[in-house]
């Protein structure tokens, strides 16, 4: 049964209509180009029924993706869940250009969704914080969206970041620092991901 659910969730990842230029970053059967960042006290990260499943460890748990990846212009797409947990189960650090920012889904007791860091000041602190209900044990599809001018990202079809750049200095917390180019990570949370893809020339 286990083997024949991993064939269906392969040939329904490969069968979806994926637009131009869509590269997928998870094949739904292995951990190909990613790696386990290892954060101190970490959760185990794996593979089950079509899904990585980030396990809850002491502080933050992770992946990091070792294949090349854009600056900018470009949109990640995946669905995400918190299987267990009260704290973020998507914190998705990306690039800006030659910057970093990592999108928080769920921190902060479980709500909180935002961009660290803007101006030194992290997600539950600047003007990208935004209080979003998120139920356990449900996928939420999360889209991401980067170009030269603005970062943009969806939670379903709402919008919950519309940032402009201009001039604001774009960091990252130390603690997710290794997660860099690209990396998914949670906090003492276990979170599960699937459909993973990157899109490029995104404008």
């Amino acid at each position: 049964m286990q083997i024949l659910n991993i064939i269906l969730t392969v040939i329904i990842l490969f069968s979806r209509e994926y637009p131009q230029d869509t590269r997928i970053l998870f094949d739904g059967v292995s951990l190909e180009g990613w790696e386990t960042v290892d954060f101190e006290g970490h959760g185990s990260i794996s593979v089950k029924e079509g899904c990585i499943i980030i396990e809850a460890g002491k502080l933050i748990s992770g992946i990091r993706w070792i294949k090349d990846f854009p600056k900018t212009n470009y949109e990640v797409s995946l669905d995400a869940k918190r299987v267990q947990g009260s704290d973020f189960f998507c914190g998705m650090t990306f690039p800006v250009k030659e910057s970093f920012l990592t999108l928080v889904i769920g921190g902060w007791g479980g709500s909180v969704v935002g961009l660290s860091c803007i101006d030194g000041y992290d997600a539950a602190n600047n003007f990208t914080c935004n209080v979003y209900g998120l139920s356990s044990n449900v996928w939420y599809s999360v889209r991401l969206k980067v170009t030269d001018e603005k970062i943009e990202a969806w939670i379903d079809d709402y919008r919950v970041v519309d940032f402009t750049i201009d001039d604001y200095v774009l960091s990252l917390r130390w603690e997710v620092e290794s997660s860099i180019p690209f990396g998914i990570t949670t906090y003492r949370t276990t979170g599960a991901l699937k459909n993973i893809t990157l899109t490029m020339d995104a404008e």
